[in-house]
């Protein structure tokens, strides 16, 4: 397989993915609201393909993103069948969407990428950082947006998009983990643009 290709064929799994999420969804409702963020990142990285293109490691991560964001779509975050990583670590609360945060981080790869290329900033470690810092950024609006939808909603819907499982360090704990995939992922951004150098 040409490595030109697989942004399109991941394009094809997520589509798929997309199609079987809203297929019996647990609550349609909750489905709309989750897949929108994925069907717009989707859409972003369709409309700037033409333009600048990713690295196909920085595809590869942010489709992991997209599709544990599109199983949560369809189960609802809280009802993911993960009781085997649950019973690993000997939780009773459901940690999927805390995984999912932490691959949220790792984009923080495709943010340096992006900056390195388009010389925005000047060394892959300044790059890294930017990138930490974006993410540690969105996960913070991202939190808000949470919180804001849950109040407007006022109901189950709202209370699931949400998702802290009665736990009320939750917002604290998704940042927590997003900070810590995304200085994963700056750190693997420095061994492999670093050693271009």
């Amino acid at each position: 397989m040409k490595s030109k290709y697989v942004p399109h064929i991941i394009l094809a799994i997520l589509a798929i993915a997309a199609v079987l999420s809203y297929i019996g969804a647990r609550d349609p409702s909750v489905w709309r609201v989750e897949m929108a963020s994925v069907l717009i990142v989707e859409a972003l990285l369709v409309f700037t393909y033409p333009f600048f293109k990713f690295s196909n490691t920085s595809y590869i991560i942010v489709s992991l993103w997209l599709l544990m964001h599109t199983i949560g779509a369809h189960y609802t975050f809280e009802h993911v069948p993960f009781g085997w990583a649950n019973d690993l670590i000997g939780s009773s609360r459901n940690n999927y969407d805390r995984v999912a945060h932490f691959v949220i981080g790792l984009n923080s790869f495709c943010v340096a990428e992006w900056f390195h290329k388009t010389n925005r900033a000047k060394g892959v470690f300044t790059c890294a950082f930017i990138g930490v810092i974006f993410i540690m950024a969105m996960a913070n609006a991202w939190e808000l947006i949470e919180w804001a939808y849950a109040e407007i909603d006022g109901g189950s819907t709202g209370a699931a998009f949400l998702g802290s499982q009665g736990d009320i360090w939750d917002a604290q704990k998704d940042m927590l983990a997003d900070s810590l995939g995304a200085v994963c992922a700056a750190a693997f951004f420095v061994f492999k643009f670093g050693r271009k150098q």
